[in-house]
């Protein structure tokens, strides 16, 4: 079983989302915020971080920063989840190294599909 940990400050989006991933069979790992989802990350070594970008603690670029910059993590693809639409915005996360972006509110089978994509499946 494929392991996600998914970090977002929003408890709404967060458990909501973690139910739709575990519902198609993904074991998932919550963290309330960034500096939740570093340690998490480094915890448990998912096979995929699904991040929002705007957090308290620590950003979703601090996460990606951090991972990136630690070997035992940095393979672990990242894949930001934002409300922000804007090119700019999407340019910039992958030009840190993101894995992939997400724009909020996105639609179940987008979910589905970029997860799948990532993880090769």
């Amino acid at each position: 079983m494929k392991t996600i940990l998914l970090v977002e400050d929003n408890p709404d989006i967060l458990e909501n989302t973690a139910e739709l991933l575990e519902i198609v069979g993904y074991r998932v790992h919550k963290a309330k915020n960034g500096l939740d989802g570093i340690a998490e990350a480094k915890r448990i070594r998912p096979d995929l971080i699904l991040c929002d970008i705007v957090m308290p603690e620590a950003d979703g670029y601090e996460v990606l920063r951090q991972l990136k910059g630690n070997r035992d993590n940095s393979d672990i693809p990242l894949v930001f989840i934002s409300a922000s639409v804007e090119q700019k915005d999407v340019d910039a996360a992958m030009g840190r190294g993101a894995s992939g972006y997400l724009r909020k509110p996105f639609e179940t089978t987008e979910l589905f599909k970029l997860v799948e994509t990532i993880m090769g499946l």
